[in-house]
Order: structure tokens, then sequence, then C-alpha cells
């Protein structure tokens, strides 16, 4: 029997419910590597658990589907092995800020050059629904039928504040402007972080696309200045009635990476030989 493998993974994609925004996401992702022009041998992605997750096989390039919001410590140790290579987190909200959270602050803090990319649709859409670290206060889900206690985590203030050098915000719905911000991102050398605001059309019914082009604003329409933590603070921490979409800051700084003595030369550590001495003299007192 005659199989064409091209055609029949050509009629595949993720299994996201329809209209989900992931499918925004996606197209934004594959138009700004396309745009990079790079070749799958040039990056890798880490992908964390959750919707974001089922991204991880249409994607031609080298690939790790992490443990449950373990994405951005992987992408550090691939990183610090193939500091060549350019390193992407695709996660979700709960995957990012609730199980991950730990990880984040301190990728962060230390400029490691990775880029994350949270897929936010303020609940656990793959297990049907629940509140997320991001879900809005009294939301009320399977989880927290009698409306959630907690506050949202407010993750591009916790960015700004613990050392990111890159923090931007994007809305699926659309992928231009989204597209065009994660090039940039994933240009940027330093800790990227690009906030994606997606829908959940099965499961969260209040945080809709509607309720999204209600409330958005371009950045570049409204003169704001990235290189100012205060300013890009004060339009993220009232974000009830207007929601800024754009680059929110931007101050490059040494990376994680260009800071390690080991990997200041000799290349990255994934090409060098290991130079392991003979140790079979040492074996033989053993035997």
């Amino acid at each position: 029997m005659n199989v064409d493998f091209a055609q029949q993974s050509a009629s595949r994609s993720p299994t996201w419910c329809p209209g989900c925004g992931n499918y925004g996401i996606w197209a934004s992702l594959k138009g700004a590597l396309a745009k990079l022009a790079w070749t799958p041998d040039q990056y890798m992605i880490v992908y964390g658990v959750g919707c974001s997750g089922n991204m991880a096989d249409f994607i031609k390039c080298h690939g790790f589907h992490s443990l449950h919001g373990r994405a951005v410590p992987n992408a550090e140790g691939i990183k610090l092995a193939n500091h060549d290579l350019n390193v992407v987190c695709m996660v979700g909200d709960g995957d990012c800020y609730g199980e991950g959270g730990n990880h984040l602050i301190h990728a962060m803090r230390g400029n490691t050059d990775i880029t994350v990319m949270v897929h936010d649709n303020r609940v656990y859409g793959l297990t049907t629904g629940q509140a997320a670290p991001t879900s809005p206060h009294g939301y009320k889900s399977k989880s927290t039928p009698g409306g959630l206690i907690e506050y949202p985590v407010n993750a591009l203030a916790l960015a700004i504040t613990q050392g990111a050098t890159f923090v931007a915000q994007g809305f699926a719905g659309d992928v231009p402007h989204l597209g065009a911000i994660m090039q940039e991102a994933l240009a940027f050398k330093g800790f990227a972080i690009v906030n994606v605001l997606q829908p959940c059309v099965t499961f969260n019914k209040i945080i809709t696309y509607q309720f999204y082009r209600e409330r958005i604003y371009k950045l570049e329409d409204d003169k704001h200045d990235p290189t100012s933590a205060e300013e890009a603070l004060k339009r993220v921490l009232h974000q009830d009635e207007r929601i800024p979409l754009g680059i929110l800051y931007k101050a490059p700084r040494p990376t994680y990476q260009d800071q390690v003595a080991v990997l200041a030369k000799g290349g990255p550590l994934a090409k060098r030989s290991l130079n392991v001495p003979d140790l079979s003299h040492m074996f033989a007192s053993y035997q």
C-alpha cells in the first residue's frame, strides 16, 4: 500500500476546539518564524502541559514536551548546553504562572536568553475549565462554584519588577499584530515574555473575543515609552477597562549565558569534546 505521508501530515491539525485562540497564536508564530527565516536546526521549542502543548507536533523544529510547569527550567538547561540555539517556551497561564511560577521568577531575574510565550485563557482549558492563576476574583468554575477567593496573578507586573528585559502582550484575535510582537521577542537577546490574551471559547464564556475587542488598545498608538519601567507598570496595574497590546518594556542587559565563564570560550558545551581521561587503571583496582 502506498502512503503519501506528506499529504497525510498536511491534513492533520492540533486538537483545539473550533474558534480557539490557540489557532491565532499558531498562525502568528509560524508567520514570525518565516520572517526570521530560521531553519529547523536553529531553534528549539519547549512545550508545557495544557492546550498550548498540543502545538508540539505542528511546528517543524526541535521540540520537547516538558512536565507540567517545567518548561522554563528545561529551556534554561537546553540554552546552557547549546547557547547558539534559539530557545522558545510555548506554555499556558496555568502551566507557567501556577505550577511553574517559581521557575519563571528565577529565569527572569537571571535574564536567561529564552523567549516565553504564554497562552493566557484565564482557565485550565485542557482539564475542562477550572479556575487558573489568572482567573478574575469571584470567577465561578467547576473548581470554584462559589466564586474564586484569590485575586489574579499580574504576570506582566511581575515580569517588569523581577528582571525580564522584554515584556509584551498580544491578542490571539489580531494575528498580524501578534506576529510582529512575536518576531521582535524571538529576535531579542535576553529574557523575553509575551503574554497572549487567548479566549477559551468552550470553557470561558465571560472573557471572550468581544470582551477583549471592547477594551484593547495598541501601545504604539498611545505614545508609550517602552524604556520606562514606571510607565510600563502604570499600563499593567490597571487593566480593567483598557488593556494594552504591544511592547510594554524593553531594557537590554547582559544575559545569564553572557556571564557564565565556561561559555565564554570554546563554543557551545554540546559541541565540545568531553576529553575524558583514561580511567581504566582505576576501574582495574575494583576487579
